[in-house]
C-alpha cells in the first residue's frame, strides 16, 4: 500500500471514531475555559499577591494555566489512537493491509500528530487572546518578546505529548493501562518528586516540566527551583522523550504478533 493511502486510512480511522474527536475537542475547550477563568481571578486579586509574585508574573503563561487539564485529554487521545485498535482487534486488519509495520506506525503518528498540532495551535491562540482580555491592565501583547514563541509552543508541546502517549500505548497495547501510566508519569510523578529537595532535579527532566518550559516568557525568580535549561532546551528534552517512546513502540510492533 502506498504511504499516501496509509495516511488516508489513518485519517479515516481517527475522524470516524467519535471518542477521539470529542477528546481533542475537550482538550481545546477545557484548556481555554480554565485558563480564562483563572486569568479573571488573577486580575481581580492581583494587588493582594505577594510582591515577588507580582514582579515575576508571566501574563502569557497565565493564559495557559488550563493546560494541566488539557494535557489529560491529549494523553487519552494518544493512548486511544493506538490502544483502540488492539482492544477491537482492528490491528490485525491494519497489519494485513499494511504489512510493513514501520509504515503503519509512521502513518499513524504523522496523522495524529498533525491533527493535535492544529488543535494545539488553535488552543494556544484562543487561550492567549481570551486570557489577556480578562487580565485587564496586567495583560501583554503578541508582539512582546518571546510571547509568540510561547503561544506556538502550546501547539508544539501538545503534539509532542501526543507522540509520547502513542509510543507508550504501542508498547503496552492496552488503552486503560497506557492512560494510567501516562497520567501518573507525566502529571503526578513530577509533583511528587518536586516536593523533596533530593529528587527535585529529576523532575526537571520529565516530559511535563521540560516541555512546558516553552510556554514561559518571564524567567523564574533566582533560586533553587530554577530549571537548568531554557524554553528551547526544555522542548528539546521533550523531543527526546517523544522520540524514545516512538522508537519503543516501533520495536514492540516489529517484534510482537498482533
Amino acid at each position: 500500500m502506498a504511504f499516501s493511502a496509509v495516511l488516508t486510512s489513518e485519517w479515516t480511522k481517527i475522524r470516524t471514531v467519535a471518542s477521539t474527536s470529542w477528546t481533542l475537542a475537550t482538550a481545546l475547550l477545557v484548556t481555554v475555559a480554565m485558563g480564562a477563568g483563572l486569568c479573571a481571578v488573577v486580575n481581580a486579586t492581583f494587588d493582594s499577591m505577594p510582591e515577588p509574585e507580582q514582579i515575576a508574573f508571566d501574563a502569557t503563561q497565565m493564559s495557559f494555566s488550563g493546560m494541566l487539564f488539557g494535557q489529560v485529554a491529549v494523553l487519552i487521545f494518544g493512548a486511544m489512537v493506538v490502544g483502540s485498535e488492539y482492544s477491537t482487534g482492528m490491528i490485525r486488519s491494519s497489519l494485513a493491509a499494511v504489512p510493513v509495520r514501520g509504515s503503519l506506525l509512521l502513518g499513524k503518528l504523522a496523522v495524529a500528530t498533525a491533527l493535535v498540532l492544529v488543535v494545539g495551535l488553535a488552543t494556544g491562540f484562543l487561550s492567549f487572546f481570551l486570557g489577556q482580555a480578562l487580565l485587564g491592565e496586567h495583560r501583554t501583547t503578541l508582539g512582546e518578546e518571546n510571547v509568540l514563541r510561547a503561544v506556538i509552543g502550546v501547539g508544539l508541546y501538545m503534539a509532542l505529548l501526543a507522540v509520547f502517549a502513542m509510543g507508550v500505548s504501542m508498547m503496552l497495547r492496552n488503552t486503560a493501562a497506557a492512560i494510567s501510566i501516562l497520567i501518573t508519569f507525566v502529571l503526578i510523578l513530577p509533583i511528587v518528586l518536586s516536593l523533596v529537595d533530593a529528587t527535585r532535579k529529576i523532575a526537571y527532566y520529565l516530559p511535563n516540566q521540560a516541555g512546558s518550559a516553552i510556554m514561559q516568557t518571564v524567567p523564574s525568580p533566582v533560586g533553587p527551583s530554577d530549571a537548568p535549561y531554557g524554553p528551547w532546551g526544555g522542548l528539546g528534552i521533550m523531543v527526546l522523550w517523544a522520540a524514545a517512546a516512538a522508537l519503543g513502540g516501533h520495536l514492540v510492533l516489529s517484534k510482537r504478533d498482533a
